[in-house]
């Protein structure tokens, strides 16, 4: 469930062009009689002028800001929450005898990823997609946490305080500048997360054909290894995504980006928890 969207380039890309940036070129029609701008007055030397850059907020359109992104992210984090407490009542009871995953977990778990998919292609469509990633993704995680509860109780709290713990951690980390990312950060984090993906792809395929690869459920040593590397990589993914909203804040980059930074951010949540959760749930089986 790694966090998939936030691409410094293509946000740059949709900051220029994506979301109705005003023409820098455009000019209001003069006034007749009055010499049009630009053009030299006879008997004046001929000089450019003062040069004023062009930004982004100086055009009169709203700009990202990190307050902004905080308040999308909010949004999204309650509409999580609530579709989470629908998935935990659609999940099965804890004294059912043959428990079933329902249907509908899975079907939000899919949602999820075309909308990821999506926006990382079209980040003007992170203001519509995001809450529909929440809704499926907050069913699925309500499910997969009651599953979770009934076996281990209270290792859903647990996982939801250890994942506040590791943002706010992260966050002072990376304010502090404790941790500096780079683009040599970024593209080791980048590199791990995907040859992660494609092991737990890997893993998947193995299972669907009946295998079984033991060592990532039994508690054993090696699995508890892998748990804490996926955490702590998806830790280092909050420090790309911090990054990412204050260059996009600093840039003015459009209003709409916060929307596309937030949905970037609520990924790296739902992996993080995920990652605790089995980590966790691996560690009290010791």
């Amino acid at each position: 469930m790694a966090n998939p969207i936030l691409n410094e380039k293509a946000a740059a890309e949709a900051a220029k062009s994506g979301w109705g940036a005003p023409d820098r070129a455009s000019r209001s029609t003069p006034i007749p009689g009055t010499p049009i701008p630009g053009t030299p007055i006879p008997g004046t030397p001929i000089t450019d002028g003062p040069v004023s850059p062009w930004t982004m907020s100086g055009s009169g359109q709203a700009t990202m800001t990190v307050g902004g992104t905080a308040t999308a992210t909010g949004v999204l984090l309650i509409i999580l929450l609530g579709a989470a407490a629908a998935g935990w009542a659609a999940g099965p009871a804890s004294d059912a005898a043959n428990p079933k995953f329902p249907a509908l977990a899975l079907a939000g778990v899919i949602v999820g990823f075309i909308c990821a998919i999506a926006v990382s292609f079209k980040p003007n469509l992170a203001k519509f997609l995001a809450p529909i990633y929440a809704l499926g993704e907050g069913f699925f995680l309500g499910v997969i946490s009651k599953t979770y509860e009934n076996w281990q109780h209270g290792i859903v709290m647990q996982a939801i305080g250890a994942t506040l713990g590791v943002f706010a951690v992260m966050l002072f980390l990376y304010k502090s500048r404790i941790i500096k990312v780079t683009d040599r950060f970024k593209r080791i984090v980048m590199m791990a997360m995907f040859g992660l993906m494609g092991f737990y792809l890997i893993s998947m395929l193995v299972s669907l054909f009946g295998g079984n690869i033991s060592f990532l459920s039994n508690g054993g040593p090696l699995g508890i290894l892998i748990s804490v590397f996926a955490a702590g990589l998806a830790a280092m993914m909050l420090a790309v995504d911090f990054d990412l909203i204050e260059k996009g804040s600093k840039a003015g980059w459009p209003k709409g980006m916060e929307w596309y930074a937030a949905f970037g951010l609520l990924t790296t949540l739902v992996w993080l928890y995920l990652e605790m959760l089995r980590l966790i749930s691996q560690l009290n089986r010791r």
